[in-house]
């Protein structure tokens, strides 16, 4: 299936809400044309004050609605007493061509239970209620956001208390589309970097981004395969000679000696497909969450966060 970060506008996709056609929009060469306003933003805020503790961001990654709408909030609210610095909520979606089967499958346990956009934004609001520190970034594809459609939910995400974005399959040529419009109502766009990606393709990527990279350590989908760690770290070098955003690094980091080891060549470290294989694996014979769904994912989240943590 592999990464394919190009959306094809003029087709048609199946979603979890039927049939869509993508017109083509007006499309500007990345970084020509409107220009974004700088944000200072959650999560400007927070590399910073990380920074300046000489630690490495956690990044971590659930579902909204997995395996149902309580424990998913019970999960979310629990992720920065057990060490998340930054949150990555997936948007659920029937067709997620960049996940792995693990990610795909919490997507499906999420719309099984009835989880909707407009419910994946009640989450965002549920916890700003408790904590208005902790940076959130949406993670997903367009066509959900498309249907919503766009304009609505750009301003309902803002409202609700999101910090970014970052949405694989809308490619920097299509930044009218989502990024600038995001930009303008102070959402961080955050793009994805991978392996293939060369030197002659690395500006586009970085123009009109903010908040921070998210450089991919390997090529396919997530949860594949580990990734080398000299070969990240030198990557990621790369990347930072044409860049000041924090990187943050993700696909393949399951534990906390794999976390330590990527952080000390980045500015963050992603993990996802462990926890939402927690998930998967503390749930009862039905799917359903049990007493133990929660917790056993904040108790990873404490092991990678202290890996983290430790010299």
């Amino acid at each position: 299936m592999g990464m394919r970060l190009m959306l094809g506008y003029a087709s048609c996709r199946r979603h979890a809400f039927g049939m869509i056609a993508l017109t083509q929009p007006t499309v500007t060469t990345a970084g020509q044309g409107m220009k974004p306003k700088p944000i200072t933003s959650r999560i400007d805020r927070r590399f910073a004050a990380l920074k300046e503790r000489g630690r490495k961001a956690l990044v971590t990654f659930v579902t909204a609605g997995d395996p149902d709408y309580d424990t998913a909030k019970a999960i979310l609210l629990g992720l920065p007493a057990a060490g998340a610095d930054i949150i990555e909520l997936g948007m659920p979606f029937s067709d997620p061509m960049a996940d792995g089967p693990a990610i795909q499958a919490s997507s499906l346990r999420a719309l099984k239970a009835g989880q909707t956009m407009q419910r994946t934004l009640d989450l965002v609001r549920a916890f700003r209620l408790e904590d208005q520190d902790t940076p959130i970034v949406l993670m997903g594809y367009y066509n959900p956001i498309y249907v919503y459609p766009r304009e609505r939910f750009l301003d309902a995400a803002a409202a609700a208390g999101v910090d970014g974005l970052i949405i694989v399959d809308v490619p920097p040529e299509a930044d009218v589309e989502l990024c600038l419009p995001a930009v303008e109502r102070g959402l961080n766009f955050i793009r994805l970097a991978t392996p293939t990606t060369d030197a002659k393709r690395l500006p586009a990527v970085l123009a009109n981004s903010s908040g921070f990279l998210y450089y991919v350590s390997i090529t396919g989908i997530t949860g594949a395969a580990a990734p080398e760690v000299n070969a990240v770290h030198s990557q990621v070098a790369q990347i930072k000679r044409s860049t000041k955003l924090p990187v943050a690094v993700g696909f393949g980091i399951r534990t906390p000696e794999q976390a330590k080891a990527i952080a000390a060549g980045a500015d963050a470290v992603v993990v996802g497909s462990a926890l939402v294989e927690t998930i998967r694996n503390s749930l009862g014979q039905k799917g359903e969450s049990t007493g133990n769904t929660a917790p056993a994912v904040l108790d990873l989240v404490k092991h990678l966060s202290g890996a983290l943590r430790t010299g």
